[in-house]
């Protein structure tokens, strides 16, 4: 328990102290912001703050915090370090800089700012494999869902499928206070209520259960335990460092009243999914009173499973089964469209097409919910694989893009550092794994660990000899 309060204690820390510096470097301004220069009726509108923060946090949560949480927890308690440490120094920075940066920009998608700041070259590209990670995101967050669904109601999958793609196309296609603005936030408040729950449940012992303390110990239930290094740092995304939430910030950008909250909305939202990491992660190794429980558990009934156990077992069968199947369900649900959202966002400004028009928005939609479709056929465990490191190589691309930003509108300065030393970091995590796994190469950790840390520094030498060296940039 008291390692678990220290986490927490210094979560909340992080954001007063750190998420200040940071907020500091870039220097909010009383300039108009793009809600208010681009008003449009659909994307671009002034939203309530507290709207845009439990908006923001269900965006970029959804099942992440919850399920990444659980599985980073096989490992033990040592999840708490990687958990508390991302999302201080990485995880918040990327969020906070992904959705400034887009302030900046005019509210553009996170493509666009890529390519303004590291080139032609690599815009083609981040096109490309962001329209790809959101029809990957949307799908396993359309799939996933169903699959409960048609579990707990013991009827066919294919039904429950199509109504949540038709609720998509929806969320997808109408202005942004239609749905989103109106329910999101009430399901955010349930996220957070969820965790506190369970949080209050573990610490006056409920059930009987003792929280362990952390150590720094691979706990892995195996006779050849699973590497801490890459693999938890992939596992666990969305509770401490998320290239999917890159996508979700311009979105919130687009909704803002000024840019002096972009720190509790961007930064703040990203804190509070370390925190429901965090209480998830304690969760799973408390209520099975193991490691090996909790795989057990998680082979059993999946992580599904597991969050409909412990919601039950801590805060009763009541509000215990409503919150857990609002949280995977509606949870999931909820960052599936707004994902299937961005690749319609990204797409239009790739061809420039207005979408204050509702034809326009058709000409995206569709196509991008008929893949989704599809792809809910393939083995969902094969799509989730392939989405994690998808997820965390973009990570480490929009961080690597905050540094050069940072350098060019501070080049006076070693402002950069906030954004380049977590690029690094990520960059070993993401190679190192990709050589590693079994989507990967299966390559020897003799090999692929070496081979993590020199990918880091051809990133760096390429990025000082390419893009630091460009003219500075003045806001």
């Amino acid at each position: 328990m008291i390692t678990f309060l220290i986490a927490l204690g210094a979560l909340i820390a992080g954001y007063a102290i750190y998420s200040k510096i940071v907020d500091n470097i870039i220097a909010p301004t009383d300039n108009p912001t793009p809600a208010i220069t681009k008003a449009d009726g659909v994307d671009f509108m002034v939203l309530p703050t507290w709207k845009v923060f439990l908006i923001q946090l269900l965006n970029i949560a959804g099942l992440g915090p919850i399920f990444g949480a659980l599985g980073g927890a096989l490992w033990g308690p040592v999840v708490y370090f990687w958990i508390v440490i991302g999302t201080i120094f990485a995880g918040g920075v990327h969020d906070y800089l992904s959705g400034m940066m887009s302030l900046r920009e005019g509210g553009k998608s996170i493509t666009e700012i890529v390519g303004n700041e590291l080139g032609d070259t690599i815009l083609t590209i981040m096109r490309v494999f962001l329209v790809v990670l959101m029809v990957l995101v949307g799908t396993v967050f359309l799939t996933g869902p169903a699959m409960l669904i048609a579990k707990l109601t013991a009827m066919p999958l294919m039904p429950w499928l199509i109504a949540i793609l038709i609720y998509y196309f929806l969320a997808t296609l109408l202005p942004i206070d239609t749905i989103i603005a109106r329910f999101y936030p009430i399901f955010g408040a349930a996220l957070i209520t969820m965790a506190v729950g369970i949080m209050g449940g573990m610490l006056l012992g409920v059930g009987g259960h003792t929280m362990p303390e952390m150590q720094i110990a691979n706990l892995y239930p195996s006779d050849d335990p699973l590497p801490i290094w890459p693999l938890m740092f992939i596992t666990v995304a969305c509770g401490a460092v998320s290239g999917f939430h890159s996508t979700q910030s311009p979105l919130m950008a687009r909704c803002l009243k000024s840019e002096r909250l972009g720190r509790p909305v961007f930064y703040g939202a990203m804190v509070m999914e370390g925190v429901i990491a965090l209480i998830w992660a304690a969760a799973g190794v408390t209520f099975y009173d193991s490691t090996g429980g909790l795989a057990t558990a998680l082979k059993a009934g999946g992580p599904g499973g597991a969050v409909y156990d412990i919601c039950i077992g801590f805060m009763g069968s009541g509000i215990g089964v409503t919150l857990a199947m609002l949280g995977v369900v509606a949870c999931p649900i909820t960052s599936g469209d707004t994902a299937f959202r961005a690749a319609r966002l990204i797409l239009a400004d790739w061809f420039k097409l207005d979408q204050g028009s509702t034809a326009n928005r058709l000409k995206f939609a569709i196509p991008l919910l008929a893949i989704g479709g599809c792809l809910t056929q393939i083995d969902f465990n094969i799509i989730w694989r392939y989405f994690s490191w998808m997820n965390q190589t973009l990570a480490m691309m929009i961080l690597w893009t905050g540094a050069v930003y940072l350098h060019r509108t501070h080049p006076d300065s070693k402002a950069y550092l906030v954004s380049l030393i977590p690029a690094m970091f990520m960059s070993v995590v993401t190679f190192t794994y990709i050589l590693q796994a079994k989507e990967g190469f299966e390559l020897a950790t003799s090999i692929t660990y070496p081979a993590g840390v020199i990918f880091a520094l051809v990133c760096l030498v390429t990025c000082i000899k390419t893009r630091f060296t460009q003219q500075p940039l003045h806001h």
